[in-house]
């Protein structure tokens, strides 16, 4: 009865996801008005908000204009069904299964909103972040607080980085336009300086070049060309150094990740202006935060989703022939993958490895 019990409220929860996927982006009220075609504007009756019933007896058409009714409703009704169903197979009925259903339901609205408008909404990547965190601190799952900050603090660091160099290299070494009163030039200084003198030293630096920049309203940072370059080389040197080369390793994620989630926080709360000339980007910050999300749900188990979203958007850029891919269904699918399966998969790549 339980796995029954799941997949019917996933498909009813995927009815609702289907709402905040057309909704949320364009900042519409999610319970006014009632649901209705959005060809003929006719309001649906119950009949036809039957998940995946409906759209099957209609035959994919709406029942007032006729108008075609988007496969991808019951897609998304369908999916968060199975997804349900599956973490019902692993997870008895508590209170920690309700949560897993949450965290599905989260990386469903997520990746299909990303395929939509190529966005993460902050209001998803943070109620992702901090219901994780949550679960953590009280409940002490699916981590304890230490794993689940620490690995949504590396996730996003991490990414940070990847962001950072990339974004270096396609603009051939051009330092990028500073961000006041914070932005990406603070993650990197973050990360240089948690290298060297340790994530909580790294952080305090550059909050205080955050403050200084608010204060005067002109960036203070230090250049990407100099911050960037100067990581590795910090990273090497570290037994020279008198560190720790995995410790130095992780004070610089730590603090990258702090400064990437922290800004992205106050961005949410006081959107960027638009800027007068786009610059090339290799990956958008919103990625980030998802990414950092679920380093709160899965610890270092993050990287391992990032792996599989790498290889996975790879491989289906490369059959369809795209050039420009939303990034965060991939990041949801190996999230997914990796939370259910991620231990299965690194015992056995250590056994491929005779370990």
């Amino acid at each position: 009865m339980w796995p029954l019990f799941a997949s019917l409220l996933g498909l009813v929860i995927g009815s609702f996801l289907n709402v905040v996927i057309h909704r949320l982006p364009k900042r519409e009220s999610l319970a006014y008005p009632p649901s209705h075609c959005p060809a003929c504007s006719h309001r649906l009756s119950p009949w036809d908000l039957v998940p995946v019933l409906s759209y099957l007896a209609l035959r994919g058409r709406c029942r007032y204009c006729g108008s075609p009714i988007n496969p991808r409703y019951p897609l998304v009704e369908g999916l968060t069904g199975l997804l349900f169903l599956l973490a019902a197979l692993f997870y008895p009925p508590s209170l920690e299964a309700f949560l897993v259903f949450a965290f599905l339901a989260f990386l469903v609205a997520l990746a299909f909103i990303d395929l939509d408008t190529y966005e993460l909404p902050d209001a998803l990547t943070y109620g992702l972040l901090f219901l994780g965190l949550a679960a953590s601190y009280f409940l002490s799952f699916p981590l304890s607080f230490r794993e689940s900050l620490d690995g949504a603090l590396m996730a996003a660091g991490g990414l940070g980085l990847v962001a950072g160099y990339g974004g270096l290299f396609l603009r051939r070494f051009r330092e990028a336009r500073p961000e006041v009163p914070v932005g990406p030039h603070q993650v990197h200084m973050a990360a240089l300086f948690g290298a060297l003198l340790g994530p909580g030293v790294g952080m305090a630096l550059a909050f205080l070049t955050w403050a200084l920049s608010a204060r005067t309203g002109r960036p203070v940072v230090l250049p990407d060309r100099l911050t960037l370059p100067l990581l590795p080389v910090a990273l090497l040197l570290a037994p020279a150094l008198g560190l720790d080369p995995l410790e130095s390793l992780k004070g610089s994620l730590l603090a990258a990740g702090g400064l990437a989630l922290a800004g992205g926080l106050y961005w949410a709360f006081r959107p960027a202006p638009p800027e007068e000339e786009e610059e090339p980007v290799a990956m958008g910050y919103g990625d980030v935060k998802l990414l950092g999300a679920l380093g709160a749900w899965l610890g270092l188990y993050a990287f391992l989703a990032l792996l599989l979203a790498v290889f996975a958007g790879a491989f289906l850029g490369l059959l369809f022939r795209q050039r420009k891919l939303p990034f965060g269904p991939y990041l949801a699918l190996g999230g997914v993958v990796a939370f259910f399966f991620g231990e299965a998969i690194w015992g056995a790549y250590l056994r491929f490895l005779g370990i």
